[in-house]
């Protein structure tokens, strides 16, 4: 058996302890824990249990030895230059290399060129792809001159550019080309005709005669008018079903089915991405022992330039330094809060909570309340006065712009009251922002759909109120549209009329107030639920104005330049940092968030309100979801089995049952991977403290006279011919008096 160089052997050969590594601190911590854990089990042996915990047997030896050569052989695979390793180690492999190719037989020659080419050539493609990635010059510009984190806001943006594409992509290619192509083609189209009753009317918006050019305006910002009838929108859609010559395409279906399939395909992208945000974000979380030494050797930035980039980097990095020490401060002072204390700050923070509530109460009142003014208003007043008539149009986008303008301020004054740590008034501010955000548009849906089924004193016969709204789907479609087109104006005006001449101001204009006020910050937490309010917009609104995803694509790359213009002259980055491992984990959750409210309205009116009677592909059908059903029955036994199995309660709960189980086993397996992380964490600061201790014995070591008596020397070459024999890197160095200086410690004492 294989001996451990920290012991020695006796006369015997028995292998016995050290008595300087029994002074280990990590060894004293077993000693404890052992202790504690088994009081029944008295330890026998106490220096040798070191044996069996230091995995240096047999099959510990096997394991740590087929993991070296399984990282070796990972590491031969992978190319030199990917190693971390210096240019005289490299050349030095490559050598290696070149000479045991000239000993391989020619097959072996043949596969790992091959290989190699293989590699290359996999290298090669990823490079040209990543040069054709949109704005990728803009990106790595502006990733020299800020860094990582605004990179991240950037990066976002792109992603939703291709994402909204891609959706656009799906709904042009399912539901307007088949129509574009049996128009030109010779297909039969059957559409959905007008059966004479009240619910089947519908009366067209198209303004006739002389038409004034502020009128086109108007129709242009608001989609009704001469957009109304067109692919813009849900009604225009009244095909059945288009035959061709070898088959019958069943637009209603192919309708409903792109409508889920652009959620899924959304839900499944934001999940992906997110992951390794996730990884990242939890990575950096959990490190909190290590959180000063990663800032100050392992916090900066390489890839930022520009001088005034690295000045403001090295001021977040102090802000991030002042931030922790900070809330190691409030820990420390929560922790010393006495009963009196907890009670009036628990209070305060009730009073605030509660006064938030109601401001949100209030917001969202004034946006139901402005929703139906608009809609009345429009249904009441005849179109005369331009201004009057946009204001009537966008009421409802003014009143929710205006709330999302004021919230945040006032929930930045808030949170000061409130005794939170830095890091978590950060967060809880913007979970509030968010609530506000995404519930706004809850409200207008809400408020819409209050309207569309309220029929007054006359029963809804058509099941909605069809003398207002005779295709509230397009209705819906319009409000919107009108929700996109001014988000978008409102960020044109801001960053025109707001961030550049304050710009002009604080650069020109030297007093105190201009001092005070400063350049505009780029808030990358702010402009982010900018762009995921819009894109919840987008969601919702796709199913009720198809065209949707092409407008926001178009809104989002011009809001990219506009963004980055407005970044290199008119702002500066804000001076609390927003770290880049986990803003896009943040972005994405705020995203999914989002994504999830806009799935809820979509299934309500798919599902729960009956469909117009006199517009859109779901005419012959009481709800669009009804055309699924009918589709179902109309397939073969076997296939219709399948399918109400899959959809039937029993297939659900067991489903569910399964998923839990999974889930369960996941977070299992997760929690038993955190305790050996923390295991190993607790090693580190132990072998931290082992190092600690062994250089305070060896500074002891070199205290003590190396010159001695010669009687001690004689006496010490006596002894030493009967003394055992140490096995230690340290008796080259030292004699074995200093190691046995301090007597063994008392198996009770742990540190």
């Amino acid at each position: 058996m294989e001996v451990d160089s920290v012991f020695y052997t006796d006369r015997s050969g028995r292998v016995a302890s050290n008595p300087l590594l029994d002074q280990l601190p990590s060894y004293q911590s077993l000693l404890y824990r052992r202790k504690s854990s088994t009081s029944t089990n008295k330890r026998k042996g106490s220096t040798r249990t070191r044996l069996s915990s230091s995995g240096s047997g047999k099959w510990g030896g096997s394991t740590v030895r087929r993991q070296d050569e399984k990282q070796k052989a990972q590491t031969e695979q992978r190319p030199i230059r990917e190693l971390a390793k210096t240019m005289v180690e490299k050349r030095r492999n490559k050598t290696q290399q070149l000479e045991e190719a000239r000993d391989l037989s020619s097959w072996r020659q043949w596969k790992q060129n091959t290989r190699r080419n293989l590699r290359k050539l996999r290298d090669d493609a990823k490079d040209w792809l990543s040069s054709l990635q949109l704005w990728r010059g803009d990106i790595h510009m502006i990733e020299g001159m800020f860094g990582t984190g605004i990179l991240s806001y950037f990066s976002f943006l792109r992603f939703l550019v291709m994402l909204n594409l891609i959706i656009f992509l799906l709904m042009f290619g399912f539901v307007m080309l088949p129509i574009i192509i049996a128009s030109h083609s010779s297909g039969n189209t059957t559409y959905n005709q007008n059966d004479g009753s009240v619910c089947s009317v519908y009366p067209s918006s198209a303004r006739r005669g002389l038409v004034i050019y502020h009128e086109h305006i108007t129709d242009l910002l608001s989609g009704g008018g001469f957009l109304e009838q067109t692919y813009l929108f849900y009604g225009y859609y009244k095909v059945d079903k288009i035959f061709f010559s070898n088959a019958t395409y069943n637009l209603p279906l192919a309708y409903l089915l792109a409508t889920i399939a652009y959620l899924f395909l959304s839900l499944i992208w934001i999940v992906k991405r997110s992951a390794t945000g996730f990884k990242r974000s939890l990575v950096s979380d959990e490190d909190r022992f290590q959180s000063f030494c990663n800032k100050i050797f392992a916090g900066w930035d390489f890839c930022i330039t520009n001088e005034n980039a690295a000045r403001l980097k090295r001021s977040s990095l102090l802000y991030e330094l002042r931030t922790d020490l900070e809330e190691e401060r409030i820990k420390q002072k929560i922790a010393d809060r006495t009963r009196k204390e907890k009670c009036r700050i628990y209070l305060i923070r009730l009073i605030l909570n509660l006064f938030v509530i109601g401001v949100l109460a209030g917001c969202f009142y004034s946006i139901y309340v402005a929703t139906i003014f608009s809609q009345e208003a429009q249904a009441k007043y005849a179109k005369g006065n331009f201004i009057v008539d946009l204001i009537y149009e966008y009421l409802p986008s003014i009143v929710i712009t205006l709330a999302n303008f004021i919230t945040p301020l006032l929930f930045s004054v808030i949170i000061n009251f409130e005794d939170y740590s830095p890091a978590f008034e950060i967060r809880f501010t913007l979970m509030r922002c968010v609530f506000m955000r995404l519930t706004s548009i809850g409200v207008l849906l809400f408020s819409l759909w209050s309207q569309i089924t309220k029929c007054g004193d006359d029963p809804c016969i058509c099941g909605y109120n069809h003398v207002l709204y005779s295709c509230w789907e397009t209705r819906v479609g319009q409000e919107m549209y009108k929700l996109t087109i001014f988000d978008f104006i409102i960020i044109v005006a801001v960053t025109i009329f707001v961030e550049f001449p304050r710009k002009l101001i604080v650069n020109h204009w030297e007093c105190g107030l201009t001092k005070w006020w400063g350049q505009q910050e780029f808030a990358i937490p702010q402009n982010v639920l900018e762009i995921v309010y819009g894109q919840t917009i987008c969601w919702i609104g796709t199913f009720y104005c198809p065209m949707l995803p092409a407008i926001c694509t178009i809104k989002y790359f011009f809001i990219f330049y506009i963004k980055k213009v407005s970044l290199i002259n008119n702002c500066r980055p804000a001076t609390r940092p927003f770290r880049a491992s986990r803003s896009y984990f943040f972005f994405l959750g705020v995203l999914l968030i989002g994504l999830a409210l806009a799935c809820l309205p979509v299934a309500v009116s798919v599902a729960q309100i009956n469909c117009s009677q006199a517009c859109g592909p779901f005419v012959n059908y009481t709800t669009s979801w009804e055309v699924l059903t009918t589709t179902v029955y109309e397939l073969p036994d076997g296939v219709r089995t399948l399918l109400l199995t899959l959809s039937s309660e029993a297939f659900a709960v067991s489903f569910f049952v399964v998923t839990c189980l999974a889930m369960f086993y996941v977070i299992a397996l997760a929690g038993a991977h955190k305790r050996v992380i923390n295991q190993l964490r607790e090693q580190l600061v132990m072998e931290g403290r082992d190092k600690r201790f062994l250089i305070q014995k060896l500074c002891q070591a070199q205290r003590i006279p190396s010159v001695k008596s010669p009687v001690s020397n004689s006496r010490h070459r006596s002894s030493s011919s009967s003394s055992p024999s140490y096995h230690t890197s340290f008796s080259n160095n030292f004699n074995e008096a200093l190691f046995l200086a301090n007597s063994p410690p008392d198996s009770s004492t742990h540190v």
